[in-house]
């Protein structure tokens, strides 16, 4: 009897109580970055719409304990009260609990997706999670919802170059360490976040390439040359694989793009474009003709090609002889430059008109066309003459009397010609496809800006 006694007292007690009552105002809220849920029309009126008020002003002052016996007491009243679930997710918020609070947010957001608060404030707890990337995905559903939240648009910008520059890291360090097929994921999750990015596709084209994966490597770079048309960069590299695919035309373009944005890199450009336009030349010429290098000896209807392709400049001088009758090259595949060597005196018929574009040639055959080629480049610059023109080289085996003997000697002099062991000349040995273009491209060293056409022509 008595217990029961005790018991009522304090039944009355509590019922006589003064409860906490919310502040009427609060001046300077504690959570200034929480949205408060809005309470939809279909769930206005009743108790449930009164604890949440008085819960979310008891959070904004502080009082977490009462927030969320209101905001309980909410879902008490009314199970699909959802505002409050997500206010309870604001309460574990503010104890810094993100693992807590996400639940909540789940649970409003299963009840109302476009939530505006729940998306927020799961976007928050995701941010405590380390999940920033889904976080992300939260605030931009919340923004589409209510564009006016300029804040967590903000916020949204923070967090996208901070994944970047993570996600970059990782590219890179991955990419040092030779994990290509990773390296490239981060790159994709990186242009994900900044898709106009020029240097994301630059240095993804530069994994892709270095992986063998020439297709995307190339749409990439066109990729990064479309964001930003200054990108000397991109240029050069898709040159240099329109190089390697066999496309000169392309390349040339791509090189010659690179070049008019960067002057600086003009001499390298220029000698790519220039072995460019050499293959694309040389692949136009005869089979024949791309043989010869690996001739291991070499006819005069070879070494007459050699000069008419290389040298044709140099041959075009004022004084060609027009009128030269050769009987035995019509049909002959180098027809055309053998009549050019012989009507600038360079190589010429035998007396019976005929130039025998079928037979070896000697090293003595090679010194006389390299000096007669020679006298042309001294005809036009004297003073570079001095060095092979006054030489008296002495042979072991071709003695200054010998027919051949000045035409050797400037040769090798020259440097176009080399000597053999014991200082012979071997003037018989018969001259390889690989001796024939060493010699040649000397000569076309020799001749500079005459060998191109450029300098002036010998008269």
């Amino acid at each position: 009897m008595r217990r029961l006694a005790v018991l009522s007292l304090v039944v009355l007690a509590s019922a006589c109580a003064p409860k906490t009552s919310p502040p009427a105002s609060v001046s300077m809220p504690r959570f200034p970055d929480f949205v408060a849920p809005a309470v939809p029309a279909s769930l206005a009126g009743g108790r449930a719409v009164e604890s949440q008020a008085r819960g979310w002003q008891f959070l904004e002052a502080g009082d977490l304990k009462s927030a969320e016996q209101e905001f309980s007491a909410a879902l008490k009243t009314t199970p699909a009260f959802y505002p409050a679930e997500a206010a309870l997710g604001y309460v574990e918020l503010a104890r810094k609990d993100g693992k807590a609070a996400l639940p909540h947010f789940d649970r409003a957001l299963e009840r109302q997706q476009s939530d505006v608060s729940a998306l927020v404030g799961r976007g928050y707890a995701l941010i405590a999670l380390s999940r920033e990337r889904e976080a992300v995905a939260s605030f931009e559903a919340a923004v589409a919802e209510d564009p006016s939240l300029a804040d967590i648009r903000r916020r949204i910008e923070v967090l996208r170059f901070r994944g970047l520059e993570q996600d970059l890291a990782h590219a890179r360090q991955a990419t040092r360490a030779g994990k290509l097929d990773e390296a490239i994921a981060a790159y994709a999750t990186a242009i994900a976040i900044s898709p106009d990015s020029a240097v994301l596709y630059r240095e993804l084209a530069a994994v892709e390439r270095q992986k063998g994966d020439a297709d995307h490597a190339l749409e990439h770079l066109r990729r990064a040359v479309a964001l930003d048309p200054t990108d000397a960069k991109s240029l050069v590299q898709i040159g240099e694989m329109l190089d390697i695919r066999g496309d000169e035309a392309g390349a040339e373009q791509a090189y010659s793009d690179a070049m008019a944005l960067e002057p600086s890199a003009a001499a390298d450009l220029e000698s790519k474009i220039e072995a460019l336009r050499e293959r694309a030349e040389l692949a136009r010429l005869p089979e024949e003709y791309r043989a010869i290098e690996q001739s291991p000896q070499i006819t005069r209807g070879d070494l007459a090609a050699i000069i008419g392709v290389r040298l044709a400049p140099l041959l075009q001088a004022s004084r060609r002889r027009d009128a030269v009758l050769i009987t035995d090259v019509r049909t002959h595949w180098a027809a055309i430059w053998i009549m050019s060597v012989a009507r600038a005196g360079v190589m010429e018929p035998f007396s019976n008109h005929a130039f025998q574009p079928r037979s070896a040639v000697r090293r003595v055959d090679l010194a006389q066309a390299a000096s007669r080629l020679l006298a042309r480049i001294a005809a036009a610059d004297p003073s570079r003459a001095a060095a092979w023109e006054s030489a008296r080289l002495k042979f072991s085996d071709l003695s200054p009397g010998h027919l051949a003997y000045p035409a050797a000697s400037a040769a090798v002099a020259a440097g176009v010609m080399t000597m053999g062991p014991n200082g012979s000349f071997d003037p018989s040995r018969p001259v390889s496809g690989a001796d024939a273009i060493a010699a040649i491209t000397r000569i076309e060293a020799l001749a500079g800006p005459l060998a191109t056409g450029k300098g002036k022509r010998p008269q």
